[in-house]
């Protein structure tokens, strides 16, 4: 099994208990505040990650680059205003209406993709991403 199909599940279960913890944790709580508070714990983490893994000195050439530093700022940005507006929805809906809207977001990406990268989809992966939307849709609002 290739590593980055390995990865890329581990994602997905780890992002499945965000949204079971999430919810749980939620209940009685400001959803900005608790969205904060996570951000903070997610930081504290990986900066311990990136020490236990001797990554330190990267941070450096982060930092020196003016380009990637504006689009990794702007996708923590965006990250930050996903995981807003994933709380707030999680504290008024359920996980299973939740859920499968937030995967909305694998369509939009391979749109944006399409359009902005000029990444050519085949006609099969074009009816996958549609049957991604059409399941999504069907599994939060019916």
């Amino acid at each position: 099994m290739p590593s980055w199909l390995v990865f890329a599940l581990l994602s997905a279960i780890s992002a499945a208990l965000v949204s079971i913890f999430g919810k749980v944790g939620l209940a009685g709580l400001d959803s900005s505040a608790a969205t904060a508070v996570r951000a903070v714990i997610m930081a504290m983490f990986l900066i311990g990650v990136m020490a236990v893994e001797g990554h330190t000195a990267g941070l450096g050439a982060v930092f020196a680059d003016r380009k990637a530093l504006l689009f990794i700022t702007l996708s923590g940005i965006a990250g930050a205003t996903s995981w807003l507006f994933y709380f707030m929805a999680l504290k008024t809906g359920t996980v299973s209406q939740v859920a499968p809207i937030d995967k909305l977001s694998v369509v939009f990406a391979v749109v944006l993709a399409v359009i902005l990268f000029h990444e050519e989809v085949s006609l099969l992966h074009a009816a996958a991403i549609a049957l991604i939307a059409v399941g999504g849709l069907m599994l939060a609002l019916f």
